[in-house]
């Protein structure tokens, strides 16, 4: 199968984009983002401590943590140890597709 029938699927999906994105606006326009935060938050404090055990274990299972996370702070390492930066991905020596 080859065509536009394979862009449904997968990396570059743009039918699934676009419908998610439509469905994120109508749901942040209709003002339901601060009832959701309300009823997402823990309901106790044992199930804060929960969530905070399940991220830690998260965290202990990636290969390394986000650096955009820490963007400014650029005397901290990643997890191989090299420093991070807030480097855009143009200003990298990384080739380009199809250079």
């Amino acid at each position: 199968m080859s065509g536009a029938k394979d862009k449904e699927y997968g990396e570059g999906n743009y039918k699934a984009s676009r419908q998610y994105n439509e469905a994120t606006k109508k749901f942040v326009d209709a003002g339901r983002v601060d009832e959701a935060a309300r009823n997402a938050a823990p309901k106790s404090e044992e199930e804060a401590k929960e969530l905070r055990n399940a991220e830690a274990e998260g965290r202990q299972h990636a290969k390394e943590e986000d650096p955009a996370l820490r963007r400014g702070q650029r005397s901290q390492d990643d997890a191989r140890g090299k420093p991070v930066t807030d480097r855009s991905a143009d200003a990298t020596k990384t080739p380009k597709p199809g250079h």
